[in-house]
């Protein structure tokens, strides 16, 4: 199996500070993650003064102001991203930030290798097609997307440029109630689409992701904190960086416990094939000359005899000399 790309979506759990972001930075890089990945937007081209919270950020902030308000305290500077970008590269892991505007967009794209959309930019066509001609490859998720507004996006973004998608199932609750989660979703985008899958997470735990990965998904992204109780709108929904690093061990288990579908025996397994297994033994003391019968023979381990399967081959022969009591049979 190829292995599972996995992102750490550190967002903008550094609450608006570049040194927050470095010490997340580190910590996505200790826990095993491929990527680190931040969130850029020009705060003027985000949001308008009347754009309300989602009830999940305020029932996690704990406070009723406007998005703008709330979002003021949590963007980096673009001068800041440039810093993040050299120090994740310094400490050698992938660098990648969702823009929310265009002008981040342009100012991102002379530094990742790869665009994360987000889900709430799906239905939007002036962003879509702006990220269609970079030619970038694009990784796209689509929590509250039904299909025919994901093939608009899609095709937008095909006939304008774009060459590989990864589309990401996701939910965008803060945190998913895992009725809600409904990961067989993936496969539905992989037939519609021939692209690969993967899977945005927003549930609590890391069992979701864990199971994700096991239904195909090519990717993973989930949020994590320094801290669940720090202030701000997703650390509630994060992983602090101890279970990030168990959520990347158990995919890395998973990984290698798919294999390649190929029923047969296992290097690991091969030697318990002669103590598990059994074999046509003597049922009682066997004279040289004895007609073999389900009187005279019956099946004992370990399997390093004759197999059973052949059972109404023997049967009926000869014994070729004397055998005793559990003795293996030859023929």
């Amino acid at each position: 199996m190829k292995k599972v790309l996995i992102i750490a979506e550190a967002g903008v759990n550094h609450n608006g500070s570049l040194k927050l972001a470095k010490r997340l930075v580190d910590e996505a890089k200790k826990a095993g993650a491929d990527i680190v990945k931040f969130q850029t937007a020009k705060l003027e081209s985000l949001v308008s003064r009347c754009a309300e919270m989602a009830e999940y950020q305020k029932t996690n902030t704990g406070k009723d102001e406007t998005q703008k308000e709330m979002l003021s305290k949590l963007l980096l500077s673009f001068e800041e991203f440039t810093e993040l970008y050299e120090y994740c590269r310094k400490v050698e892991i992938g660098f990648l930030s969702t823009p929310f505007d265009i002008e981040s967009i342009r100012f991102l794209e002379k530094i990742v290798p790869v665009w994360k959309v987000p889900s709430g930019e799906i239905t939007n066509y002036p962003y879509l097609l702006e990220i269609a001609r970079t030619c970038k490859p694009v990784i796209m998720s689509t929590g509250m997307s039904n299909l025919k507004e994901i093939d608009a996006a899609v095709h937008l973004l095909t006939e304008n440029g774009t060459k590989e998608i990864t589309l990401l199932h996701c939910n965008t609750q803060y945190p998913t109630p895992y009725r809600d989660v409904n990961l067989k979703a993936m496969e539905t985008l992989n037939k519609r689409y021939c692209v690969p899958v993967g899977y945005s997470d927003h549930t609590k735990g890391i069992e979701v992701p864990i199971a994700a990965v096991a239904m195909g998904a090519t990717i993973i992204e989930k949020h994590f904190t320094l801290d669940r109780n720090m202030e701000g709108p997703d650390h509630k929904a994060s992983l602090e960086p101890d279970e990030l690093k168990k959520m990347i061990q158990s995919i890395r288990n998973i990984e290698q416990a798919i294999g390649d579908g190929d029923k047969k025996p296992s290097p690991s397994e091969i030697a318990n094939k002669a103590v598990a297994r059994k074999s046509i033994v003597a049922k009682r003391n066997i004279e040289k000359g004895e007609v073999f019968t389900e009187d005279n023979l019956t099946t004992k381990r370990p399997g390093t005899g004759i197999s059973p399967m052949r059972w109404n081959e023997i049967i009926g022969t000869r014994a070729v000399h004397d055998f005793a009591e559990e003795e293996l049979i030859e023929i």
